[in-house]
């Protein structure tokens, strides 16, 4: 019997609960993806993706960019913030407690950075290395120091980073990364990577193969240096700000996958 004054599952139980959007929502996690590639991987017709993807999309949980390697097709990539949000409302129409546990990725990464026994090793790509794979590469090493190998590279590296790249990061975060300089990805195919993150799709189709087979994962954010134009820099600067957030905000998520917490057996 439902006692009286309760509703029914809150949205976010009952969109999840479905196993389709379930499978959708963890594939999603891990790497923004292709309709095509979310067809395969979930095995299940592309007209029944799509319809439980624009339920996904409608509630806020994943959203859509279009490609910038092939403007016909859309990147899908969860929203980590939303869904963190999502979870907690959940957990809070079950019990008000339930509703404060929504934890902060950072800190669970700091505690569990230290019983890690390797570094893990992280390349991230574009294609100039010149603004967004830079960014992430200074602000994964901000936060986790020599926790993890962290470096950068491009398929076609221009000659500078991008005045505005470096200008971000000193003013939102105080990282000085202007003696840098844009490295090409064939200086890195001899080295050895845990995780090989593209935040382009164009690199991504041209990522060269690893020997060590790394982790593969697809941060699909556009070039903010591509808003204004080269002639206008001086209005290029809140692209900037943006990228340089939304990649923040991934890889406060993304450190809790390299530094997974140890399995903890439910106390009987």
């Amino acid at each position: 019997m439902m006692l009286s004054g309760q509703a029914g599952p809150p949205p976010f139980a009952r969109l999840a609960a479905h196993e389709v959007r379930w499978r959708l929502l963890s594939e999603l996690a891990r790497s923004d993806l292709r309709v095509r590639e979310l067809v395969t991987l979930v095995g299940e017709p592309q007209n029944l993706v799509s319809y439980h993807l624009r339920l996904l999309r409608s509630a806020g949980l994943v959203k859509a960019r279009r490609s910038s390697f092939d403007g016909r097709d859309s990147y899908y990539h969860l929203d980590l913030e939303q869904c963190a949000h999502a979870l907690a409302v959940a957990g809070a129409a079950l019990h008000p407690a339930l509703g404060l546990l929504r934890a902060e990725p950072a800190k669970a990464a700091e505690t569990n950075a230290a019983e890690t026994s390797a570094a893990p090793s992280v390349l991230f790509m574009c294609t100039g290395n010149s603004a967004r794979s830079p960014i992430a590469e200074a602000l994964l090493r901000h936060r986790v120091g020599n926790r993890a190998e962290v470096t950068s590279a491009g398929s076609h590296p221009k000659a500078r980073l991008h005045p505005d790249a470096v200008r971000v990061l000193r003013r939102r975060y105080g990282i000085d990364i202007a003696d840098q300089r844009p490295r090409h990805l064939d200086t890195m195919t001899s080295r050895s990577f845990d995780y090989v993150i593209s935040l382009c799709d164009k690199v991504r189709e041209a990522c060269p193969d690893f020997d060590d087979h790394p982790q593969r994962l697809h941060w699909s954010i556009p070039d903010p240096a591509a808003t204004s134009g080269d002639n206008a820099a001086r209005d290029s600067y809140p692209a900037f700000d943006r990228t340089a957030a939304e990649i923040d905000t991934r890889i406060r998520y993304l450190q809790p996958i390299l530094f997974p917490a140890p399995h903890r057996e439910v106390q009987s």
